[in-house]
This record gives structure tokens, sequence and C-alpha cells, in this order.
């Protein structure tokens, strides 16, 4: 019986963004032009960090984690959604979805504990400055970005273990332009009632955790800038304006789709949109606008860019 409930449904096929050829087709352009300004803007974040060794600080590191990781994260949805535009027939294999499955709360989960991670850094830097480097060493990095990695991968692991246990062997079609679970789970062949919650519940404490941390870092770093600086608009306010934007961005969304009460398609299209497309291609212009040593290391690219040029 087992072996042919999983030989029933071999693909799944997504409705899209919306049922009009017309404006899928006039989608299709835009969302290239977003997708193409995602990736090149995270890699060259990350590529600015790794080359400039005036960015070689715990803070620029982690930002170079959070630009790859938004680079996967689009990347996992957005190719997809965007040949699918210019088709009929928007097919996923049983193995393809269930990828999708895995890398989007993979990548989400490691983005949920490296923001507490940049959080951290900045309650250090900003709170206890005299001991910074000290505290946020090279090694003690890695161990932070490491442990982001691994959190991501066990929670994308439990999200995964749960679905694959389910039998699809009716509808396949699913109301989104990705693998969703709360879409996905709609098309078992059983009753998926207690699953929804422990797959609520297993999302909720990795975020709601995350959520509390940021709070309490963000709180405390504003309460110090308060009573330490005189001037409101120092950097330290500048920098942690970004971060809170950011975190603002990815949780708001994510927050919405999967713990609101009321399911409305296209209020959840939007926002999955939001956070599977919009939010990375944002985070490097959020993260680098104000940023003077990002705009200075710019600035040192191009004119050893120039140099390099008139040597030869």
């Amino acid at each position: 019986m087992e072996e042919a409930n999983q030989s029933v449904v071999s693909e799944f096929v997504f409705r899209g963004l919306c049922d009009s050829r017309e404006l899928q087709k006039f989608l299709f352009l835009p969302f290239s032009a977003l997708y193409l300004m995602t990736v090149l803007g995270n890699l060259f974040i990350a590529f600015l960090i790794i080359t400039d060794s005036h960015l070689h600080s715990p803070m620029y590191f982690l930002l170079a984690n959070l630009s790859f990781v938004d680079f996967c994260l689009s990347s996992v949805t957005t190719p997809k959604l965007i040949t699918d535009f210019l088709k009929d027939n928007k097919t996923i294999s049983f193995g393809g979805c269930m990828s999708q499955i895995l890398f989007i709360h993979f990548l989400a989960g490691d983005e949920m504990v490296l923001l507490v991670t940049m959080a951290y850094d900045r309650c250090v830097a900003i709170c206890k400055p005299l001991h910074y480097s000290k505290i946020m060493d090279r090694q003690k990095c890695i161990w932070l970005a490491l442990i982001s990695w691994i959190i991501g991968f066990v929670h994308a692991i439990s999200q995964l273990a749960m679905i694959l246990d389910l039998s699809f062997c009716g509808p396949r079609i699913v109301d989104s332009f990705f693998c969703d679970i709360p879409e996905v789970i709609k098309l078992a062949c059983m009753d998926t009632h207690t699953l929804r919650i422990l797959i609520n519940a297993d999302s909720g404490v990795l975020a709601v955790t995350c959520f509390i941390l940021l709070l309490i870092s963000y709180t405390y770093i504003l309460v110090t800038i308060h009573l330490h600086s005189k001037d409101g608009s120092s950097k330290a306010l500048s920098t942690c304006t970004s971060h809170i934007t950011v975190v603002v961005l990815f949780f708001g969304p994510c927050i919405f789709v999967y713990f609101w009460p009321l399911s409305i398609t296209w209020v959840d299209k939007v926002l999955s949109v939001f956070y599977t497309v919009i939010t990375p291609l944002l985070n490097p212009a959020i993260y680098t606008l104000r940023n003077k040593e990002i705009k200075n290391a710019v600035k040192r690219l191009i004119s050893q860019h120039k140099n390099t040029k008139y040597n030869f």
C-alpha cells in the first residue's frame, strides 16, 4: 500500500502567481531583472568583503554569510518562477518539490539564526566596545556562522521528515509558485490537522525564539545608545537601524504566512514573493547604502581597477 501511495503522484503542478497568460508574460522581464540584481548585489557584497582587507571584521564576515544565504534562498524558487511565466504546464517532480522544501527551510532557518548572531555582534560592539576584539575573535565568528548553518539544516530535516510521511494520491495542484509546506500538505490523502500543528510548532519554536532574542538584543542596544550617546543619529544607531529593518522585512512576511489564522491566497502569494524575491534583493541595498566602509571599499575597488587598466 505504501508503494502504491508513493507512486500515484510523481509530480505537482503549480498554479503560479496568477491565471492571466498576458500578465505572466509581462512579469517575465521584471522578475528576471529583479533576480539578476539579487544575484549580482549579494555576490558583489560577498566578493567585496572577501577581497578587501579593510572589511575583514566580524560584522562584515557575518554580512558576507548573509549575502550568500540570500543569494541561495532566492535561487531556490525564483529561477523556476521566471521560467514558469512562459509555460502553460508548470510542473515540478516529487523529488524537486521535496528539495525545494528542504532548501527553503534550511536557508530560512540559517538566516534567522544568522540575524540573531549579527545582533549579538552589534550588542557586544556597542555595549562592550573595549572587550569586542577579544569576545568576537576569528574562531568564535566561524563557530557562530557554522552553528547557524547547522541549526538551519536540523530545522529543514525535521520539516522534511514530517512531509515525507504523507501519502499523495489525489489532487496535485499547488496553489502557489513553489512548494510551500502549507499548500503541499493540503494535497495529502489523509487528515493533516495534527501534522499542521506539529509543523507550525516546529517552525514557531525557531522563529519565535530568534525573534525574542532579536528584540532583547536590539532593545538593550538602543537603551545603551540612548544612555551613552549624546547624538541620536550616531554611527551605532545607523547600523542598528539597518539591521532592524532587515529583521522586520524577513520575519514579518514569514510570521504572517505561517501563523495567521485566515489564509487569503493572493495575500499569501504576495508575501511569499516578498520574502523569496524582494527581501534578498533589498538586504544588500539596506546594508550598503548608508555604510561608509562599504562605499569606501567600492571606491578602492574602482580605483584599483583603473590603476590596473592604466598599467596595461
